[in-house]
């Protein structure tokens, strides 16, 4: 698998040690991409653990990821993923993990499973 897009669900499973970590290190090892948006919540997540602000950005720096600006043409392909996603109840967030890895016609890597079934164009690699 070639620079993946991880979900939000695939960056809190490595950093908090779960199901499929070892998986998401993999990828990270390789190269890999995630939306501003997941970025945002990721942070958010951690920080509602009680992580310090400090050492969220310290956690996920050391992981390299390069980070994708959520920008127009995103948000339009994301918005067009909303017919056919609406019924597993996808979020925005989830959405413009999918509009990323469309866009660079790369796989997304996510905990969740549901969206195995999201027909986008490129393969989906759940961790667990």
């Amino acid at each position: 698998m070639s620079n993946p897009v991880l979900d939000a669900s695939a960056i809190l499973a490595l950093l908090n040690q779960e199901a499929g970590a070892e998986m998401v290190a993999t990828f990270v090892a390789e190269g890999a991409a995630v939306s501003a948006v997941n970025l945002a919540e990721v942070v958010a997540k951690l920080g509602e653990a009680g992580l310090p602000e400090e050492a969220i950005e310290t956690a996920l720096a050391s992981l390299g990821l390069e980070i994708v600006d959520f920008d127009v043409d995103l948000a339009y392909r994301a918005a067009r993923l909303r017919p056919t996603t609406q019924h597993l109840g996808l979020s925005l967030g989830d959405r413009a993990c999918l509009a990323l890895a469309q866009a660079r016609k790369q796989p997304v890597v996510t905990a969740d499973r549901s969206w195995a079934t999201v027909p986008i164009g490129v393969p989906i690699q759940p961790i667990r």
